[in-house]
């Protein structure tokens, strides 16, 4: 359970009821939850998921140390007949499903975590590969963490994109959005639009109004 507030007296008083209630033991300070790593500062607070992706790559058992500087070659249009199929998915989907939970903090591979869970249902060789990429990438970016000043302004700054007719299978654009509050980023997605767009300009209109909706 994380308690959190600006009243140091009335958290005290919540978490004194809470023991009067039940067995709980008071762990201090916020540093570690569900494989979310939180550190602070005077400057303000740290989010991060080093040790769930250390956990990740010891599972993947990559079977070598290399890294790459970007999360997917550029590009690279995933289709679901490129290469074989695997004989056995099961390993595919567990780590797609772990990127899709550090994605949470890691809105760099929000992008290829959408592209990726387009074929968890028969993944093939190359699709694989791909998912190989992305974790090589988490090797050599595995410091990275998302900071929330303790002092910003309170406006909101929103931002969004969309890529036009991306999908090959089907010719449906991506939408995708992220939204600061001040100098803290507290949204984002990759989602894909649920029509075809006739246009660019369409698929534009329609990332603008996934995220009005968002923001509203």
């Amino acid at each position: 359970m994380i308690i959190t507030g600006d009243d140091s007296e009335y958290i005290a008083f919540v978490k004194a009821r809470l023991h009067d209630q039940f067995l709980m033991t008071d762990l201090g300070p916020l540093r570690y939850f569900l494989g979310i790593e939180v550190s602070s500062s005077s400057d303000g607070f740290y989010i991060s998921q080093e040790k769930y992706i250390q956990d990740l790559l010891a599972r993947a058992a990559l079977g070598d140390e290399r890294t790459v500087e970007t999360p997917m070659e550029l590009n690279v249009k995933l289709q679901p007949t490129d290469g074989d199929p695997l004989p056995d998915p099961t390993r595919y989907r567990h780590l797609v499903g772990s990127l899709v939970y550090l994605a949470v903090t890691r809105p760099d591979i929000s992008y290829l975590v959408h592209i990726l869970s387009q074929f968890v249902s028969a993944p093939s060789t190359v699709h694989y590969s791909h998912l190989l990429y992305v974790l090589r990438y988490l090797r050599g970016t595995i410091t990275r963490r998302l900071f929330f000043p303790r002092f910003s302004s309170l406006q909101l700054q929103c931002y969004s994109d969309a890529t036009w007719a991306s999908d090959p299978s089907d010719r449906r654009s991506l939408s995708a959005y992220c939204v600061f509050f001040g100098g803290s980023l507290i949204a984002w997605k990759t989602k894909k639009q649920t029509a075809v767009s006739r246009s660019s300009v369409e698929a534009e209109l329609r990332a603008m109004a996934l995220l009005t909706a968002e923001v509203i």
